[in-house]
C-alpha cells in the first residue's frame, strides 16, 4: 500500500513535466508492472514548451555561439565540378589555338597557285592529257613508220627481203620477181598496223623450191617477224587454209579486221601444165602479239 501511494504521486506529477514522467516509469517498475512510454496521455496544451531538440537548433537561436551554424539552403561545391572546371578551360584553350593554326595555315596555301584548289588556283588539280589517252598497261602498241622491208620465220627457215606489190591490170595480186624473196601489197594494210596485211611468196621455179615452199609446214602458234621501220612487229599463227584460185575468198582474205593481222600466200595443189600454174593458193592466217 505504500508503494502504491508513491506511485500516485508520481503519477499526479506526471502533469508537470518530463521529470516527473521519469518518476512514474519508476513508480510503475516498483509496483512490479512494464512501463509502457506509448500508452502515457498525451501531453496537455499547458505543457511548458520544450527546449531545442538538437546541438543545431541551439547555435542558430543563440546568436553568442562560437561555431556558425551551417546555412541548410546552400550547398558547397560538389568535387566533379572542381576537376571538370580546368579540364574545360583547357579544352577551350586548344580548340582556340587550333583555329589560329588553321586560318594562319590556310592563307598560306591560298597563295600556292594551282595547288588543291586554293581561290587563286585555276589549274585542275589533275590534268588532263589534250591527246590521245595513253595506255597505263602497255598493250598500245607504238605507233610504227615506213614500209615493212624483211620477213622471218624461223619454223621453216625464211629470212628474206620483202619487194612491192600491187595489183596487175586482170585485178590479180602481181608475184614477186625474185623466186627467193617475198613481197608485201603495197596498196592495202601495212603489216604492223590494224586490218590484213598480205606477203606473198613462189612455192618453187624451174629451179626447184623457193621462198615459201615450206609454208605447208606451219602450224598455230608458230613465230612470224616483219622488219618494219627498224623495228620487228611479232605475229603468231593461229589457222591455214587451201582455196581454188576460182574460188579465191577475197573478202575474208582482205577484208578488214579490228586488230593486226596477217596473211602469208603462195600456191599450191594440183600443177596445170597447161596454164603452167597451180590451181589452188594456200592461206596462212596470223596476228599480232
Amino acid at each position: 500500500m505504500g508503494s502504491a501511494a508513491v506511485g500516485s504521486a508520481a503519477v499526479g506529477s506526471a502533469a508537470v513535466g518530463s521529470a516527473a514522467v521519469g518518476s512514474a516509469a519508476v513508480g510503475s517498475a516498483a509496483a512490479g508492472k512494464p512501463a509502457l512510454l506509448r500508452d502515457a496521455d498525451p501531453a496537455p496544451t499547458s505543457q511548458p514548451t520544450l527546449g531545442p531538440r538538437s546541438g543545431r537548433d541551439q547555435a542558430v537561436s543563440d546568436p553568442s555561439s562560437k561555431i556558425a551554424a551551417p546555412n541548410p539552403d546552400v550547398r558547397p561545391p560538389r568535387r566533379w565540378l572542381r576537376v571538370l572546371l580546368p579540364l574545360t578551360a583547357g579544352l577551350l584553350a586548344a580548340a582556340v589555338t587550333t583555329a589560329t593554326y588553321l586560318a594562319v595555315d590556310r592563307r598560306t596555301r591560298s597563295a600556292d597557285v594551282g595547288r588543291w584548289g586554293g581561290v587563286a588556283a585555276e589549274v585542275a588539280p589533275f590534268a588532263v592529257p589534250s591527246g590521245p589517252t595513253p595506255d597505263p598497261f602497255g598493250t598500245t602498241a607504238p605507233a610504227l613508220s615506213g614500209a615493212p622491208t624483211r620477213l622471218k620465220v624461223k619454223a621453216i627457215g625464211v629470212d628474206t627481203s620483202l619487194e612491192t606489190l600491187r595489183l596487175g591490170d586482170d585485178g590479180e595480186l602481181t608475184t614477186p620477181e625474185d623466186f627467193g624473196a617475198a613481197g608485201w601489197y603495197a596498196d592495202g594494210t601495212r603489216p604492223g598496223d590494224v586490218g590484213p596485211a598480205v606477203i606473198a611468196g613462189h612455192v618453187d621455179s624451174k629451179k626447184g623450191p623457193a621462198v615459201f615452199y615450206r609454208l605447208r609446214e606451219l602450224e598455230a602458234g608458230d613465230r612470224i617477224d616483219v622488219v618494219r621501220g627498224g623495228r620487228t612487229v611479232r605475229f603468231t599463227v593461229t589457222s591455214a587454209a587451201w582455196y581454188p584460185k576460182k574460188r579465191f575468198p577475197t573478202d575474208k582474205v582482205y577484208g578488214p579486221t579490228p586488230d593486226r593481222q596477217l596473211r602469208l600466200i603462195t600456191c599450191g595443189g594440183v600443177f596445170d601444165r597447161s596454164l603452167r600454174s597451180y590451181r589452188d593458193n594456200l592461206v596462212v592466217y596470223a596476228v599480232a602479239v
